[in-house]
């Protein structure tokens, strides 16, 4: 059995990127999912292993440390990471997984696993992404400006990724991911056993 692919998809806030992945996976539902590390106390009607894997800050920087976090982000004084184990089980069994990482998140995929896909998810010009943020009507003006900077200096680390998707239409951009999933799973590195079945 081939590995299964451990795909990211990255790119700025405003991208558009929770509705694509959502297309990507209504393609296919057989993808599998990271469920992330968290430091916070889990709420009410919340499962262990299905929400999250509910640590102790103590606990989730030991897993860190060896090395069985991939990456970590802090919000509102709690930990929250993409643990490897999970992954590297789905990926052995042949499951393909799809995942919303973070820039560091891809960066820190592709260095430790092989059968990782980067993707990065791009607008189609920095004007529209502007007027996406704006439109949300969610944030002051401070907090608009300081993701724009945010998304600019994001943008810079899009070369570093396999792939490249502009997202003009979201239907579309899924149907791009789908075909660089495809596309990766014909490469001859990850068929290179099939010469001694035939």
């Amino acid at each position: 059995m081939s590995k299964g692919l451990l795909i990211s998809v990255s790119g700025p806030s405003g991208t558009g990127k929770g509705t694509v992945l959502d297309k990507v996976k209504q393609q296919d539902p057989d993808f599998g999912t990271s469920v992330s590390v968290t430091t916070r106390a889990p709420r009410e009607g919340e499962t262990e292993g299905v929400e999250y894997y509910f640590r102790t800050r103590e606990q989730f920087m030991s897993m860190f440390e060896e090395g069985e976090i991939l990456e970590y982000d802090e919000f509102v004084g709690n930990l929250y990471g993409t643990p490897t184990i999970p992954l590297q089980e789905m990926s052995d069994n042949g499951t393909d997984v799809l995942l919303d990482l973070t820039i560091a998140g891809s960066m820190a995929l592709k260095e430790n696993f092989e059968q990782s896909v980067t993707i990065f998810l791009l607008p189609p010009s920095f004007s529209e992404l502007e007027n996406r943020l704006r439109g949300r009507g969610t944030e002051d003006e401070a907090h608009v400006a300081a993701r724009l900077e945010m998304a600019r200096q994001e943008i810079d680390y899009a070369p570093r990724f396999d792939y490249v998707v502009v997202n003009k239409d979201a239907d579309e951009a899924a149907r791009q991911i789908m075909s660089i999933i495809t596309a990766e799973k014909c490469r001859y590195i990850r068929n290179s056993g099939i010469e001694k079945t035939i």
